[in-house]
């Protein structure tokens, strides 16, 4: 593989089954720090033998199942370039569902307070400050190690309107309250199969599983969010798409009005939301 295309050719060659076409332009385009696009306009551009080597490292750990995400250390989310590590949740585009939610119903707010939980690279809190400013916008997170690249996002983007502590759910936030509560908790029932496939295998089980039902962390922010809540705040969480009617009927019984559920681009529910009486 002397060439770029020839590098693609070898990667995605049927008899070797690497890894797909897409897998691979990313790989590539992450070893020649150059875009997807640059790929095709110089497909002749030859390769050093130290690219060709670093390539088939990348193409070797891809094919054992390792995320791109993690290979290249960079996840698209939003509008925004972040870091990832294996300490945090690979950012998903079904969570840019819960971002625009949570502008929606804060938009109007001057100055609003915002917590988002469990922020992992901090993403849904970049996402949010990217787009209002004015946010004051607190992210937590139980893992010193996923804090630790929210930090280096938040200070690569040049955001100043977020604070990131360390805390088990609400356990450092007495007596604090906000006008909106964000959350893309752990949903996953932790007997669930997918657990042990695909990029999931790679990806922190404490992101993901959740108890039994996959509810266990969604029941304790519900329960506990009243109490951390200005009048009329929002609650506004993410959860699996068979979820919805058990977190609407988790808010209900903890005092929320308003209660709905968004679906995301497949028509699954996929966050719920609802409004401190």
């Amino acid at each position: 593989m002397k060439d770029i295309a020839a590098a693609l050719a070898c990667a995605t060659q049927p008899k070797d089954n690497l890894i797909d076409r897409v897998d691979a332009e990313w790989l590539l385009a992450y070893v020649l720090n150059k875009s997807r696009s640059w790929l095709y306009a110089f497909a002749e551009t030859p390769l050093t033998e130290a690219q060709q080597h670093h390539y088939l490292q990348l193409l070797e750990r891809r094919g054992k199942g390792e995320p791109v995400a993690y290979l290249t250390g960079t996840q698209g989310f939003w509008s925004l370039a972040l870091k990832v590590t294996p300490a945090t949740l690979i950012p998903r585009p079904e969570t840019e569902l819960l971002v625009s939610l949570a502008l929606a119903n804060l938009n109007d707010m001057q100055h609003p307070f915002l917590l988002d939980m469990g922020t992992g690279s901090g993403a849904i809190a970049l996402a949010i400050a990217s787009e209002l400013p004015s946010a004051k916008i607190t992210a937590v997170d139980m893992s010193s190690a996923a804090l630790a690249v929210a930090a280096e996002n938040t200070m690569a983007l040049g955001c100043k309107n977020i604070e990131l502590l360390q805390s088990d759910w609400f356990s450092a936030l007495a007596g604090r309250r906000f006008n909106g509560i964000v959350s893309n908790p752990p949903y996953i029932e932790a007997g669930d199969v997918h657990l042990q496939q695909g990029d999931l295998r790679f990806e922190p089980m404490s992101a993901l599983a959740s108890g039994i039902d996959g509810l266990e962390a969604i029941r304790r922010i519900v329960a506990e969010a009243p109490d951390h809540l200005l009048p009329q705040g929002w609650l506004m969480i993410e959860h699996g798409w068979q979820q919805g009617e058990a977190v609407r009927a988790l808010m209900a019984n903890a005092g929320f009005t308003s209660i709905a559920t968004h679906r995301d681009l497949e028509q699954r529910e996929r966050v719920s939301f609802g409004r401190l009486a």
